[in-house]
């Protein structure tokens, strides 16, 4: 074994950033969004904390399900389709940016935002990102910190009992 593996492995016996146990771990921050009823949760302390209304992807395949992490936090994010500065009004992303690695991305591409039209907030609109009113995702991105998984299901089941499932809560 070369001095450099040696080091390496060190470092990832004893990184605070190494995952030991299961994660996340009761009580740590945690997101579901269920497309069917155009919800978001918010758990944190092992409680259900807040429950926002969101729209999803306009088709059921458009916002992909399962469990990602929060790799990317913006304030007044840039809008790179179209060239849109954050801060402006006609920015569709709004004031928040909490972007989640789906589908082997990195944070850029699916997200949890604001928007500039809070008549989509309730309904299946999005070409994939998870909307929000501006002063619930505010309320949000200062919550949640990198690293927070977020769930994403079509389900039937209450919050809790989809928390219980991801073990999230007891």
């Amino acid at each position: 074994m070369s001095i450099l593996q040696v080091i390496v492995a060190i470092i990832l016996t004893i990184s605070p950033i190494w995952p030991l146990g299961p994660n996340p771990l009761p009580g740590d921050p945690y997101i579901i969004v269920n497309k069917n009823t155009h919800e978001l949760a918010f758990f944190n302390k092992g409680e259900l904390q807040q429950v926002y209304p969101v729209g999803t992807g306009l088709f059921d395949d458009f916002t992909p399900e399962g469990t990602f992490t929060i790799t990317v936090k913006a304030k007044d994010p840039y809008y790179r389709r179209k060239n849109i500065m954050g801060g402006s009004p006609e920015n569709p992303l709004g004031s928040r940016w909490i972007g989640f690695d789906a589908l082997e991305t990195d944070g850029r591409t699916y997200g949890v935002h604001g928007t500039n039209n809070p008549s989509s907030i309730g309904k299946a609109v999005s070409q994939g990102c998870i909307r929000m009113h501006n002063e619930h995702v505010n309320q949000l991105f200062d919550l949640v910190p990198l690293g927070t998984k977020i769930f994403i299901t079509s389900s039937d089941e209450s919050f809790n009992n989809i928390a219980q499932q991801q073990k999230v809560i007891d």
